[in-house]
């Protein structure tokens, strides 16, 4: 069999490892601050939805030490427990970050483990963002080599890539050397799965739980002696022979150049990120050109495979189902302008107003549409049409309005669950995180 680019999984071991956090600009650490801040802010928005509740009860079935907190809920489980518990959370309104090169969302799978082990093991609030910005740099260094063709063939990513990626963030915060992080990603990288044919039900949250909870188990056996393969990712029937993807030089030798963390992309809609092209499109063609909605005659989208394939859903009928569909996030957000966690209940998905705008809605696959780009034209009833284009994942914003952006969408999570005033203090111990010599400072007030 073909050398499929052998050394893949020892150099990311390498560079786990060896990277000193000196070498890390300070403009990515403000970065991981914002991308900490919007976890914080999905995770307490999604603490109520039920699969949390289902997950909470199985853990008090099990039973187990109190090593981690659950945020939210005034309790604390074992760390693997609280990984999953608040990785599932935090994926459940679907309203987390993306990154290209992850081919998903990556913040929902490394920090649910990398908070649990940082309040367990006592570790501080700069090792917490280091580790998180190294094991990012890895999960998008892997996916950027499994390429679209990973996720195109049904692997759900965030999963699968995820497994990997927290796996990597955790052997840095425990300090592994080489050799036992080589393990942890072999470990982590035979548990990978996770498959798209679940997309709309419980199990897509549960995912990112999975891979946070597989990640930091995969370390902690690892830091035991735990042996595996050491070549999971290249190797004769490893990750990439099996999942798709291969070695790519390119990729593998910008590992510690760049940081990927400046390309994450927040969402400011609580929809699956492949409805906000669609959404951004219509809103902005209706504004420009001034468009009644009752002059609507036919509004018709065009997006790439990749975003019909899991936000292609014609007909929801729950408010999660409604998350995964192009027509019912574009009639909504015509109607009603509310794209937050409120538009996504049976209620509003069934609304009449909506249901009557969505027939007017045709999605067309258009094959020169790649990754979550969309066109949107507006046929008005006099028979003129007017269209407009978006790409969300290219229309990154600034540092400084993402701040202000994820500060406002925290206030707006985590006030109904906390208060104004410990949601302001909260906000004041994210600000100062990396200062921090111990995480359970933070976890305190959780």
């Amino acid at each position: 069999m073909a050398d499929n680019g052998a050394g893949l999984t020892a150099k990311l071991a390498r560079f786990i490892v060896s990277t000193d956090s000196s070498s890390i600009p300070p403009w990515a650490y403000d970065h991981a601050k914002v991308a900490f801040m919007d976890w914080i802010a999905v995770t307490m928005g999604g603490k109520d939805d039920p699969l949390v509740a289902k997950l909470i009860e199985f853990a008090d079935m099990m039973g187990g030490y109190e090593q981690a907190t659950i945020l939210g809920h005034g309790m604390k489980k074992n760390v693997c427990q609280a990984a999953l518990i608040n990785g599932s959370s935090s994926h459940a309104l679907d309203y987390d970050d993306t990154l290209v090169s992850f081919l998903g969302h990556p913040s929902v799978t490394l920090f649910p483990a990398l908070l649990a082990l940082a309040e367990w093991e006592k570790k501080g609030g700069h090792e917490f963002l280091t580790a998180y910005l190294i094991g990012l740099q890895a999960g998008g260094t892997i996916g950027a080599c499994a390429s679209l063709d990973h996720y195109m063939a049904g692997w759900h990513a965030t999963s699968t890539l995820g497994h990997l990626a927290a796996a990597a963030a955790c052997a840095r915060l425990l300090g592994l050397d080489e050799k036992e992080t080589v393990y942890a990603l072999g470990i982590g990288g035979t548990q990978s799965s996770g498959l798209k044919r679940v997309f709309g039900t419980m199990c897509k949250p549960f995912h990112a739980g999975r891979a946070a909870q597989s990640g930091l188990m995969a370390a902690l056996l690892a830091r035991e002696g735990f042996t595996s393969a050491e070549d999971i990712l290249e190797g004769p029937q490893g990750f990439f022979q099996a999942f798709r993807g291969k070695v790519s030089d390119d990729v593998v030798a910008l590992l510690g150049l760049g940081w990927d963390v400046q390309n994450l992309s927040q969402k400011y809609h609580a929809s699956c990120h492949a409805t906000h092209s669609p959404m951004e499109a219509a809103l902005d063609v209706i504004e420009k050109e001034h468009i009644a909605l009752d002059d609507i005659g036919e509004i018709r989208i065009h997006s790439s495979q990749l975003a019909l394939g899991v936000a292609g859903k014609l007909e929801p009928a729950t408010g999660l189902e409604g998350k995964f569909s192009i027509p019912y996030c574009v009639a909504n957000a015509l109607l009603t302008g509310e794209t937050g966690t409120k538009a996504f209940t049976d209620e509003k998905v069934n609304a009449p107003p909506v249901r009557a705008l969505m027939k007017k809605i045709t999605v067309i696959l258009d094959t020169g549409m790649t990754a979550l780009e969309s066109r949107v034209e507006v046929v008005k009833a006099s028979g003129d049409v007017a269209s407009a284009f978006s790409d969300i994942l290219q229309q990154i914003p600034s540092l400084p309005v993402k701040q202000e952006r994820v500060r406002s969408k925290f206030f707006d999570l985590t006030e109904p669950v906390l208060g104004k005033k410990r949601t302001e203090e909260l906000a004041e111990r994210l600000d100062e995180i990396d200062s921090m010599d111990n995480m359970n400072r933070f976890t305190a007030g959780l």
